[in-house]
């Protein structure tokens, strides 16, 4: 099954990249599963893992067969943002990389929600998830920011530690009708709102066109990208062709 941008067109370009970005950050939300600091958590981040696992199924789906593409390309093959691949860390790890990622894919799904194109359905069931999502993650960011002492520390850290992912965000993908400088305009106020609220300091952003940006858009990866997808393929490699 290819991936090639040429043999798949705008349209499967864009569905294999937001369909990526989806799959993985449901699978590192459910590595939370008996892991959560209170039960609550253990319900809240399922949910939100279940809801971007429905929207994979269906990005994916537009490009070929989910499981085939979920369970048997290698690392070089996926286009997921690498932000979404970053390791949970400790809670506050885990939220500021779902307050950055829920808050550019509340923007993105709105702008293609009103777009006349393929993604138009898709876009206007998941930005209602995605709204959850992002006061899910903003409602933590204060409650961790303007905490205690080492609760401010922890969200700081990871804040300014996942900062650096961010940028890839808004490089522009093919096949999708969306305002890339407005989107990073918008998601920078929307962020660093909640982030002042939360009396947490606003990361250093470079000027345009030089805030550094990963490549997992162009199938480059970090290193804590291929363990998690050798756990996530484990089972279907073990057992080919098995139904259940």
């Amino acid at each position: 099954m290819t991936t090639d941008r040429e043999a798949l067109g705008p349209t499967g370009t864009a569905a294999l990249a937001l369909g990526d970005d989806a799959l993985v950050l449901s699978h590192r939300l459910g590595q939370w599963a008996g892991h959560a600091p209170v039960l609550e958590e253990e319900v809240a981040l399922a949910n939100i893992a279940l809801d971007l696992l429905g929207q994979a199924r269906l990005l994916l789906a537009m490009v070929g067969d989910e499981d085939e593409l979920a369970y048997l390309r290698e690392e070089r093959a996926f286009r997921n943002l690498q932000l979404v691949e970053q390791p949970n860390g400790d809670f506050a790890h885990t939220i500021a990389r779902q307050l950055y990622f829920s808050s550019y894919q509340q923007l993105m799904y709105a702008q293609l929600a009103d777009a006349d194109s393929e993604f138009a359905p898709l876009a206007a069931k998941a930005v209602k998830e995605v709204v959850y999502h992002q006061d899910h993650a903003r409602q933590w960011t204060l409650r961790l920011g303007d905490g205690t002492q080492e609760s401010h520390a922890r969200m700081q850290r990871a804040v300014d530690a996942l900062w650096r992912f961010t940028g890839e965000m808004f490089q522009p993908v093919p096949g999708l009708d969306i305002n890339w400088p407005q989107t990073q305009t918008d998601w920078t106020s929307t962020v660093s709102g909640v982030l002042l609220q939360a009396t947490l300091s606003v990361p250093d952003t470079p000027q345009a066109g030089a805030w550094r940006a990963g490549a997992g858009r162009q199938g480059l990866h970090t290193e804590p990208f291929g363990p998690m997808l050798a756990e996530m393929q484990h089972l279907h490699r073990s057992h080919p062709g098995a139904s259940w």
